[in-house]
């Protein structure tokens, strides 16, 4: 199915298109999508068209969160419950960012941070930074 993003106007939805076509060409695995709760049934309709695995999870009475993309990390986020992003584990966020394509090390630092767990510097990264300084 072709999906012609000028038949859809509401941003929501063109968003949605864009995220799908970055998917379909390698860019993403997973995709998650906050968007207006009204626009559930065209989205369900959209990829269930275009046969791409999704959930769909609330976040209040006018949002909700759409996860789609390859089906083994689409089962994952599944696995995870119906709780919201900010009950996740420290864990279960780590593995969420890192399918999401976000910025590995940032996603580290991110883990350390939520487990409480200080950084342990480097001993050559802190030579190379004295280094740098002097």
């Amino acid at each position: 199915m072709k999906i012609n993003p000028s038949d859809y106007k509401e941003p929501d939805i063109q968003i949605l298109i864009h995220h799908i076509y970055e998917l379909k060409k390698g860019i993403r695995n997973l995709v998650l999508h906050t968007m207006k709760s009204e626009d559930q049934e065209k989205t369900e309709e959209i990829l269930n068209k275009k046969g791409i695995s999704f959930i769909i999870r609330p976040v209040n009475d006018k949002k909700i969160n759409v996860f789609f993309g390859n089906p083994s990390c689409v089962d994952i986020v599944k696995s995870f419950g119906k709780k919201s992003l900010s009950d996740y584990s420290p864990e279960q966020d780590f593995i969420l960012g890192i399918m999401l394509g976000y910025d590995k090390s940032i996603q580290f630092d991110r883990y350390l941070k939520r487990k409480n767990i200080s950084k342990i510097m480097n001993p050559k990264k802190i030579r190379i930074e004295e280094e740098c300084l002097n």
